[in-house]
C-alpha cells in the first residue's frame, strides 16, 4: 500500500512540476526561510492545502524534529498522504476545510504554531474566505511566527505589463509529463485501491481574483501580519512571506 501510494504521488509531483517550474527550488526556499525565522529544532508547523504531502515530507527531511500538521479537504489526496507516510513520526494529516469558519478547531493543536506554509492552494479560496482564513491563521500563530505561501500570484492589477512578462518568463520549457492535471485524476479514478476516494469533479473554479498579489498582501495586512514581502520569484510563481 505504501509503495503504491508513493508511486501515485510521484506521478502527481511530475505533473505539478510541469505547471510550477522550479518547484523543488520553491520548496527549498520555504524550508530555508522557515529555518531562518524559527529559532528552535522542533517547531510546530501547519501545512495548509497539503495535497498528498509533498511539501510536508520535504520539510520533515530538512527539520527531522519538526512537528507538522498537514491540512487538506480532499479525501483522495489525504488518503494517498496517509498511506504513503503513515510511518513518518510527528507528521499528522488532518481533514479540515479552510473555507469554513473556525477550521483550526479540528486540528488538536497543543500550543501556538511556530510557522505555517502553503503551496499552490490558497488561490482556490474566494476573497472573503481567504481573508477569514488568514485571520484564523493569525489567531493560532505565535508572535514572530512566519507564514510562507508558494503560489502563482500576479501583479496584473497594478503592473499589467510586468505581469505579462512574469507569466512569459515562468512558462515551462519541459516536455509535458506522462499525465497532465486532468489525466492524473482520470487515471487514479480507475485505480482499485484509491479510485473510490475520487470525488466527482464539476470543473474547476480557479477564483482568479485571489491570484492577485495585492489581494493577498492586503488580506494579510488586515489580518494583523506585520512584515509582508516576496522573498523568491520565478515568473509569476513566488514565495510570499509574512511575519505574525
Amino acid at each position: 500500500m505504501r509503495e503504491h501510494a508513493r508511486s501515485w504521488i510521484a506521478r502527481w509531483d511530475a505533473q505539478q512540476e510541469f505547471y510550477v517550474p522550479h518547484r523543488e527550488t520553491l520548496f527549498g526556499v520555504i524550508a530555508d526561510a522557515l529555518v531562518e525565522v524559527v529559532d528552535k529544532p522542533d517547531p510546530l508547523v501547519l501545512d495548509l492545502g497539503c495535497g498528498p504531502g509533498s511539501l510536508a515530507v520535504r520539510l520533515r527531511e530538512r527539520l527531522p524534529k519538526a512537528r507538522i500538521v498537514a491540512v487538506d479537504t480532499n479525501p483522495l489526496l489525504l488518503g494517498l498522504a496517509q498511506a504513503a507516510y503513515a510511518d513518518t513520526p510527528e507528521l499528522r494529516f488532518v481533514s479540515a476545510d479552510l473555507a469554513r469558519p473556525d477550521w483550526t478547531a479540528v486540528l488538536d493543536l497543543d500550543g501556538p504554531v511556530d510557522a505555517a506554509v502553503s503551496t499552490t492552494a490558497l488561490h482556490w479560496l474566494p476573497e472573503d474566505r481567504l481573508r477569514a482564513a488568514y485571520a484564523e491563521l493569525h489567531s493560532v500563530l505565535a508572535p514572530g511566527a512566519v507564514f510562507l505561501d508558494g503560489d502563482h500570484l500576479t501583479a496584473e492589477d497594478f503592473a499589467p505589463t510586468l505581469a505579462r512578462v512574469h507569466a512569459a518568463l515562468g512558462r515551462s520549457t519541459a516536455e509535458e509529463p506522462r499525465d497532465n492535471w486532468e489525466q492524473w485524476w482520470d487515471a487514479i479514478a480507475q485505480d482499485p485501491t484509491f479510485g473510490e476516494l475520487v470525488k466527482p469533479r464539476a470543473g474547476h473554479d480557479p477564483h482568479t481574483e485571489t491570484q492577485g498579489l495585492r489581494t493577498h498582501v492586503n488580506a494579510l495586512t488586515d489580518a494583523g501580519f506585520a512584515e509582508i514581502d516576496t522573498i523568491w520569484q520565478h515568473g509569476d510563481s513566488r514565495v510570499l512571506a509574512a511575519i505574525r
